[in-house]
């Protein structure tokens, strides 16, 4: 008994022994091996950058590269350790195929990232509407595309999901109307009104130079209310939007123009 433990333990002995500077290579190989991937990675992004490659591509590629680049990498470590490469290449393949299976999910997600890549629903930069989000394209990723919201909020949208609905890109035309509601007193001239509308827009000066829409839009219990359409960039709307009424408000009041509120009626019984 005491005979076979012995015999056990030295086996195991020359196991660690026969095994250890393999091992201990297999994992040099693996650190210096991602270290290197992540410098060629930058390097690689950076030339793409600097070669004027579309921007939206650029982070996807380097997503890319890094991954084939790290399989390369622990294939080499698999063969320091006596891994035969036919059999480690079919072991892969199977694993490859068990987790596609289990995350077709993902995949699905890369194969959006695809399509945005190539047909271009919405580039880097963009101001989109997507799935009710609202908000900058700052990333198209493998898997995901990155918004930044107009109030602020980094949302980490999976490409699936972002290319599974409605999408509305608001930069496309190059420009976004403007929706303004101004209030105008029954017994005043729209004309009248209508001009000093027209001029307190082009004090605005990050409006476009479209020629605004001012018409009466319905007629309110109190007031005549006029649509005021002015145009902007996806970039100076909000500047267009709140400026707008500034300049509106202040040119009323000089005229003498009061805006229309509603005022409650007595009720007599």
């Amino acid at each position: 008994m005491d005979f076979d433990i012995q015999k056990s333990i030295s086996g195991l002995i020359d196991s660690v022994v026969e095994w250890s500077p393999k091992i201990i290579v297999a994992l040099i190989i693996l650190w210096i091996g991602f270290m290197i991937v992540g410098i060629i990675t930058r390097f690689a992004v950076k030339a793409m950058e600097k070669s004027g490659l579309d921007k939206d591509l650029t982070p996807f590629l380097g997503s890319l590269i890094s991954a084939v680049l790290k399989v390369l990498v622990v294939i080499t470590a698999a063969g320091t350790l006596g891994i035969e490469m036919t059999a480690f290449i079919a072991l892969i393949g199977m694993a490859g195929l068990a987790i596609g299976m289990a995350l077709q999910g993902t995949l699905g997600h890369f194969a959006s990232g695809v399509m945005v890549l190539i047909f271009k629903p919405y580039r880097v930069g963009d101001l989109v509407d997507i799935q009710g989000t609202v908000g900058h394209i700052e990333e198209i990723q493998v898997f995901n595309t990155i918004i930044n919201t107009l109030d602020n909020k980094k949302v980490i949208m999976p490409n699936g999901i972002a290319t599974s609905g409605i999408m509305t890109n608001l930069t496309a035309n190059g420009k976004l109307r403007v929706d303004l509601n101004v209030a105008m007193p029954y017994e005043e001239d729209f004309g009248k009104v209508q001009g000093i509308i027209r001029a307190a827009l082009d004090k605005v000066s990050e409006r476009l130079p479209d020629e605004p829409t001012i018409e009466i839009e319905k007629f309110d219990e109190s007031n005549v209310l006029l649509a005021v359409r002015p145009y902007a960039t996806d970039a100076t709307y909000w500047d267009v939007y709140f400026n707008s009424y500034k300049e509106i408000k202040k040119a009323l009041g000089e005229a003498g123009i009061q805006v229309p509120y509603p005022v409650e009626r007595e009720i007599k019984f």
